[in-house]
């Protein structure tokens, strides 16, 4: 059986969790946007609302399951490289709406969980 390497695992659950969320209405902006303090996995728009969204896979759900990997650690890296992608992209953080996301897949692919507002910033 073919057995894919974790980078090819990630890209996978990141294009279904694309593939979910515009089902739902949303509008891709950007992909993997990597900075020198982290990366974002997905940059979507729900109405006028810009979403980061954290991508997950766990095999199993236990020990918390995927959501639960993201750290204080991570969520700082999220914030500053959501910091940098609205500022390349023109927008001040202080006066654009935006939230972080995750998108869990847990056991498979048809066990997907969207958790919005996964943190609040401060």
């Amino acid at each position: 059986m073919f057995q894919l390497n974790k980078k090819q695992t990630g890209d996978h659950y990141e294009q279904q969790a694309c593939r979910f969320l515009e089902q739902q209405g949303l509008i891709t902006l950007d992909k993997n946007a990597r900075f020198k303090v982290g990366e974002l996995d997905l940059v979507m728009r729900q109405g006028s609302c810009i979403v980061f969204v954290e991508v997950k896979f766990r095999k199993q759900s236990g020990f918390g399951g995927a959501a639960a990997t993201i750290s204080r650690q991570k969520q700082r890296r999220l914030l500053k490289s959501a910091y940098l992608w609205l500022a390349k992209q023109g927008l001040s953080a202080t006066h654009t709406e935006f939230r972080f996301d995750a998108v869990a897949f847990e056991g498979g692919i048809n066990a997907v969980n969207w958790i919005k507002n996964i943190f609040i910033e401060g």
